[in-house]
């Protein structure tokens, strides 16, 4: 692959790509979700009224890559705040700027609806991503702590 991606809004077409790329991000990350999991997100991600987005990567019409976000209040700002939840680029196309160009996408989307701030996590080991956000945001060391609620019938 050696011509550039396009990063685009998610379209309904997208499917097959998407679920491809989110498996790979799974993958990545050594988790796994249920088909329920997968089609409430494909549906929020594609719904107007919802907070959640999503953009591809794609390249020679292939989707390559994949990129979530959300907007949330916060109580240090009057504007929302952006959180970029998930962002995958596949093997075969990575170190092209497609992940750059993904949280470019972000950026914008963020700027046009008057976020005061993007944000996002990743996992200490992933060191080679770490080097384009080192290049791209600043990390202002926070740790995450977090408690998994059990699931509640009723």
């Amino acid at each position: 692959m050696t011509d550039s991606a396009q990063v685009r809004v998610l379209e309904e077409h997208d499917f097959e790509g998407w679920r491809s790329m989110w498996q790979g991000y799974q993958q990545f990350y050594g988790v796994s979700f249920d088909d329920a999991a997968v089609a409430t997100t494909w549906s929020r991600l594609r719904h107007r009224d919802e907070p959640m987005h999503g953009a591809v990567a794609s390249m020679q019409g292939r989707v390559v890559g994949l990129v979530h976000y959300l907007f949330h209040r916060s109580t240090w700002t009057s504007g929302d705040y952006c959180y970029l939840q998930d962002l995958y680029v596949a093997p075969a196309a990575r170190q092209l700027g497609c992940a750059r160009q993904l949280i470019g996408h972000v950026y914008e989307e963020a700027r046009k609806k008057g976020a005061s701030r993007v944000y996002w996590l990743t996992h200490e080991s992933n060191t080679t991503a770490m080097r384009l956000y080192d290049q791209m945001a600043e990390r202002p060391g926070f740790i995450q702590y977090r408690h998994v609620l059990p699931r509640t019938t009723g």
